[in-house]
């Protein structure tokens, strides 16, 4: 390609700026984003086995970036996506043990248009936050239908929630559904975009599935296709088929509605593979969680009739999750925040073809801690468009080795120094952020009570982070920690202790029959539920403590304690006769 001067790109940029902005009408925005399918996971990407029709037929129509990266798992994932910020500066480093909420100052996708007047609706997976101030319907969505936690079924979901009918929170409220998540996310998902239409008010409709995510359950129908394979790939393949016909209805929606020319419809996921990476990787190293690419490299589709976003072209440029924000500011015309400085930046020209030569060599990092305080270079990946420095030792030519199976770091010492360099400098800009610990508000009138659930506790171990847990009630280590919260205002407050939550309305001690199954592997809820009997009760929230006798066959311990305003740690705990500790995986916290 010719080269193009930067001044010519620019000219260029505003002519087309202006000839698809100036219109009253603003781009609607239709975001998918589906939840551990890796690039490899597309029949258009050489899947021998997964059949992906409608996805296809998008690719076929979209602009597709070639070498886009994310986080290698999903909440630190979706903190970036949503706010153009380094998932470690956004507080968002792990998926569970507080670690997984949005820091409040952060300015999300959502707020942003719906300060520009768009309507923002959010469908499916969240999982920045359970509590206020972290929820969607608190940072700019305006209609929200979800799960609890990470994934139907983990613990801060709607109690014994499989991925058939349950219960999900519509604007705060649970409210029961019929049929399989992802069908009942899209058909929400529908219902918010025709309301919106007949309101002639654009929308941002971001709908996060959390399929393919484990554990696989699948619509047998989806299934059925892959039955060969073994139970749980079977029903992985089965989620992302029934996606892709979702995609397929969806798209034909907003034909039908006379929407599709000028909605901006982006198809991506928030992480590498979880499971079909062994059998089939698009020629990449490892799947989800590593910081080789097969962790990180995943699609991104953008199609835009009216903003000539179309015709099946490839972007070759490094692109990140980090630039989805800028980019669609840019795309649609509404204010940039202010006093807000993003880590990533505007790739509409990438998406126009203005690239080739004019483009710096740009560097971007990606990491996966998934520990309590992050560690530097801990598995950790530099990236250019040529190369991938992974845990500050190993270098690899992505280019002539996609794979990344030969270290080349030693004939290179000059690339070497300047990644780790950079990633120096990186992590010296974000590592003052690492104090500033999120905190789960109590007695705010936004939330009260609020409930806080286990897989929030902060430990250094792993947390009891799904209903099976809950129902396994283990002991030790595992099954103890706290929770970091804020009391906004000094007063009275009432701490009740639960061992099972409100919904399933059971004694502390009571054992619990497994639940019912669904197709696919075991669902969380087919876990017995253990009978566990204590006799003490302790609570303790900064220098506050509190101690109570659990008496057999009630459903909760109540506390009534005066509390002062700032930001503390709340433990609570059951304890045994026998001296077995067992932590309120359920906490209601009430001001007075």
């Amino acid at each position: 390609m010719k080269l193009i001067s930067s001044i010519t790109i620019a000219i260029l940029a505003l002519l087309l700026f202006a000839r698809v902005t100036s219109a009253a009408d603003k781009p609607n925005v239709v975001i998918v984003i589906t939840d551990d399918q890796g690039y490899g996971d597309l029949s258009c990407h050489g899947n021998p086995i997964l059949k992906t029709p409608n996805l296809d037929k998008l690719h076929s129509e979209s602009v597709r970036l070639l070498d886009y990266h994310v986080a290698p798992t999903c909440s630190p994932t979706r903190s970036a996506f949503l706010t153009g910020h380094w998932t470690n500066r956004t507080g968002v480093w792990h998926t569970i043990m507080g670690r997984s909420m949005l820091r409040e100052n952060e300015v999300t996708l959502s707020q942003i248009f719906k300060d520009a007047g768009y309507a923002t609706g959010m469908f499916g997976k969240w999982h920045l936050g359970d509590n206020y101030p972290y929820r969607p319907e608190d940072r700019g969505f305006t209609e929200v239908l979800r799960h609890g936690g990470g994934g139907v079924g983990q613990t801060p979901d709607y109690w014994d929630n499989a991925y058939f009918d349950g219960s999900y929170w519509h604007n705060k409220t649970p409210v029961p559904v019929k049929g399989f998540c992802t069908d009942v996310f899209f058909d929400y998902a529908k219902r918010f975009i025709k309301s919106q239409k007949k309101a002639s008010k654009p929308f941002l409709a971001y709908i996060a599935t959390n399929a393919p995510h484990g554990p696989m359950h699948s619509p047998e129908e989806f299934s059925k296709p892959y039955s060969k394979l073994n139970v749980g790939l079977a029903n992985f393949y089965g989620m992302i088929a029934n996606i892709d016909d979702n995609v397929g209805k969806m798209r034909k929606f907003l034909a039908d509605e006379r929407l599709a020319d000028n909605t901006i419809f982006i198809f991506t996921t928030d992480n590498g593979s979880s499971s079909g990476w062994r059998t089939f990787n698009a020629g990449m190293r490892a799947g989800k969680g590593s910081e080789y690419d097969g962790g990180h490299r995943v699609p991104f589709f953008v199609y835009w009739p009216k903003g000539d976003l179309k015709g099946g072209r490839d972007v070759e440029p490094i692109a990140a999750h980090v630039d989805v924000v800028p980019t669609l500011i840019d795309l649609c015309g509404v204010k940039a925040p202010k006093n807000v400085k993003f880590d990533g930046f505007s790739i509409r020209p990438y998406l126009y073809g203005f690239e080739e030569e004019s483009w710096p060599d740009r560097i971007l990092v990606t990491d996966s801690q998934r520990v309590k305080d992050p560690i530097k270079w801990r598995k950790s990946s530099v990236m250019t468009n040529e190369w991938r420095l992974i845990n500050g030792k190993e270098l690899y030519a992505i280019k002539k080795d996609p794979g990344q199976k030969k270290n080349v770091a030693d004939e290179n010492p000059k690339v070497v120094a300047r990644l780790r360099y950079f990633y120096d400098k990186w992590w010296a800009d974000i590592e003052p952020s690492f104090k500033n610990a999120t905190a789960i508000y109590l007695g705010h009138p936004a939330e009260n009570p609020a409930r806080l659930t286990s897989h929030d506790w902060i430990t250094t171990g792993s947390t009891p982070w799904n209903q099976g847990h809950v129902r396994r009630a283990v002991t030790g280590a595992r099954n103890t920690g706290f929770w970091n919260v804020k009391v906004v205002e000094a007063g009275d407050y009432e701490i009740r202790l639960r061992r099972w939550p409100e919904e399933a309305d059971l004694p502390i001690n009571a054992s619990l029959k497994p639940g019912t199954d669904v197709p696919g592997v075991k669902a969380f809820r087919t876990a017995p539920g253990q009978e566990i009997e204590p006799v003490k009760a302790t609570v303790s929230i900064g220098d506050v403590n509190a101690e109570a006798t659990v008496d057999p066959g009630v459903k909760e311990v109540k506390f009534q304690l005066k509390l002062p305003a700032g930001k503390s740690r709340l433990t609570a705990l059951f304890e045994t006769a026998d001296g077995k500790t067992y932590g309120a995986y359920y906490a209601y916290v009430t001001k007075k």
